[in-house]
């Protein structure tokens, strides 16, 4: 199974993204997916997840609101839609992926088999 996490950039205060992590080798949904970033001199964190369906999804407080987590399953890609974007969120962004028969999403790290390579997200004040 390979992540491929795109769609960061150089941004300003209040801007959109769009992250996308393409996942091969695999159909997607049989995965639950997580995003998680970290920041310079910071430990990874969670940021949102999503179970299989694209039902249930979480999200941490600091982007509630602000990002929405997302999946189309027929095109095996998972999507994180960050808008009103803070410089707070700067980070390397990466997409994480747990095969699971369960409905259950998942947010800390250890729970994730497979990871993307990580996209940087830069916000300017």
């Amino acid at each position: 199974v390979q992540l491929q996490a795109s769609g960061g950039g150089l941004v300003q205060a209040g801007d959109s993204l769009r992250l996308s992590c393409a996942v091969s080798g695999r159909t997607l949904d049989m995965w639950a997916m997580g995003w998680f970033r970290q920041a310079p001199g910071k430990e990874r964190e969670p940021v949102a997840a999503i179970n299989r369906s694209g039902g249930v999804t979480y999200y941490a407080d600091s982007v509630k609101g602000r990002f929405t987590i997302s999946r189309d399953n027929a095109k095996n890609t998972v999507y994180l839609q960050m808008n009103s974007l803070k410089p707070e969120d700067t980070a390397v962004y990466y997409c994480a992926a747990r095969e699971t028969s369960s409905g259950y999403y998942y947010y800390t790290s250890d729970r994730y088999h497979y990871w993307g390579q990580g996209t940087l997200v830069t916000v300017s004040s």
